[in-house]
């Protein structure tokens, strides 16, 4: 059955991998899957067809046969589940990569995004006492992560699912000067950023936004 993803037909990050389909696109890269790639426009996603697929009307959504799936990191999850690549055979393995996925977007991403949403509102005139704050979280988080990777490749031996979830969190902080705070981190996201499958994702992902208009 063929894979379907929707992902925006102009990625307000300028296509550089930001956009959530980019976890999904990376993960189906990973395990050999080939997919399509339905474009939609922020009216469409508000529409009752995209509605439909994603109650919240964002995107990635993800369609096989009959099954209809939002939120990138379950995606990710089902992806990784129904083929070979993102997660460990040993059980234990398993669930501690399984544990990383919910780490990396439910520990890791929150204040992440709080930042992203502050400097969107940079001319509050809360915006300056708010961000040395969220700053504090972010670098305390990182000072965790940093410490539990140490000099190890990947967060508990080979490269997972959860890996997967967490270079693309980590890398919502490129360009602020926090991530480069912390060396192993940074190599880490580039070491992530070096996979073939990511280099395939992030060049479909980018095709996108550089696409001459169609007439």
């Amino acid at each position: 059955m063929t894979i379907t993803i929707t992902a925006f037909e102009r990625s307000p990050d300028g296509g550089q991998g930001m956009a959530r389909d980019m976890r999904v696109r990376w993960a189906l890269e990973e395990v050999g899957q080939p997919y399509g790639v339905r474009l939609l426009s922020f009216k469409a996603m508000k529409e009752p067809a995209h509605l439909a697929l994603h109650p919240f009307g964002q995107i990635p959504t993800y369609q096989e046969g009959d099954l209809a799936l939002f939120e990138s990191g379950a995606i990710v999850f089902h992806i990784a589940e129904r083929h070979a690549g993102l997660l460990p055979d040993d059980a234990n393995a398993r669930a501690r990569a399984i544990t990383w996925m919910f780490a990396a977007l439910n520990t890791v991403e929150p204040p992440i995004v709080d930042r992203e949403v502050a400097e969107y509102l940079e001319d509050e005139t809360w915006y300056e006492q708010r961000l040395p704050f969220i700053d504090e979280r972010i670098r305390k988080r990182l000072g965790e992560l940093s410490g539990r990777l140490g000099n190890a490749d990947w967060l508990d031996g080979a490269f997972s699912a959860g890996d997967l979830l967490m270079v693309t969190v980590l890398r919502r902080l490129e360009g602020s000067g926090i991530l480069e705070e912390y060396p192993n981190l940074s190599a880490y996201v580039a070491r992530g950023k070096a996979r073939p499958a990511y280099k395939r994702a992030f060049v479909a992902q980018l095709a996108v936004f550089t696409a001459a208009p169609t007439a």
